[in-house]
C-alpha cells in the first residue's frame, strides 16, 4: 500500500514537471518556434479551434513562422487571431501564406518574461507540494484505520518529503535553464 502511494505521488510530481516544461515552451525566446502559436484560438465557422486545426505551421527561418491556412478565406481570420492573442506578434499576409516575424526581445521584455517564468515555476512547486500533502493525508488515514504502523507512516512521510525535495529541485533546474535561455542575446 505504501509503495503504491509513493509511486502515485512520484508520477503526479513528474506530470507537474512535464506541465511546467510545456508551459515554459510557450514563453518565447528570441528564436521562432511553432509552439508559440499552440494556444491561439481561431473562429472557425462559429466555434473556437486551435490554430493547428485550420492551418499548417512551419518555420520559414530562425525568426519567422509561416502559417498556411487550409482554406483561403481563413487567412484574414487567422491573421486577426494571432494579432489579438497578446503575444506581441505582428503577422503579415503575403499571398496565401501568413508570415509571423519574431521581434527581437528588449532587455525590459526579457525581464518581464523572467517574471512570468518564475510565476510558472512557483505554480509547479505548489502542485508538487499539493501532491505531498495528499500523500501524507492518505498515510494519516491509513494509520487511523490501522492499516499501517506509526513507524511505517513516519518512514513513508520521510520518503515522500525526499521525493518532494527532488522534484522542487528539478523545477529550479528547469527554471534556471529557461532564464539562461531568455537572457541570451
Amino acid at each position: 500500500m505504501i509503495a503504491d502511494l509513493k509511486k502515485t505521488a512520484e508520477q503526479k510530481m513528474q506530470k507537474s514537471i512535464e506541465a511546467l516544461k510545456t508551459d515554459l515552451a510557450k514563453v518565447r525566446t528570441g528564436r521562432a518556434h511553432t509552439g508559440i502559436l499552440d494556444h491561439v484560438m481561431v473562429d472557425y465557422y462559429g466555434s473556437e479551434v486551435p490554430i493547428n486545426q485550420v492551418a499548417n505551421l512551419t518555420l520559414v527561418d530562425a525568426r519567422t513562422i509561416g502559417v498556411q491556412p487550409w482554406e483561403k478565406k481563413m487567412a484574414a481570420v487567422i491573421e486577426k487571431a494571432i494579432r489579438e492573442a497578446d503575444l506581441g506578434l505582428n503577422p503579415s499576409a503575403s499571398g496565401d501564406v501568413i508570415r509571423v516575424p519574431m521581434p527581437p526581445l528588449t532587455e525590459e521584455r526579457r525581464k518581464e518574461l523572467i517574471k512570468v517564468v518564475k510565476g510558472e515555476g512557483e505554480n509547479a512547486k505548489v502542485a508538487v507540494r499539493n501532491v505531498r500533502r495528499d500523500a501524507n493525508e492518505s498515510l494519516k488515514k491509513a494509520l487511523k484505520d490501522k492499516l499501517i504502523s506509526e513507524d511505517d507512516e513516519r518512514r513513508a512521510q520521510d520518503e515522500i518529503q525526499k521525493l518532494t525535495d527532488k522534484y522542487v529541485g528539478e523545477v529550479d533546474k528547469v527554471l534556471q535553464a529557461k532564464e539562461t535561455d531568455l537572457m541570451a542575446v
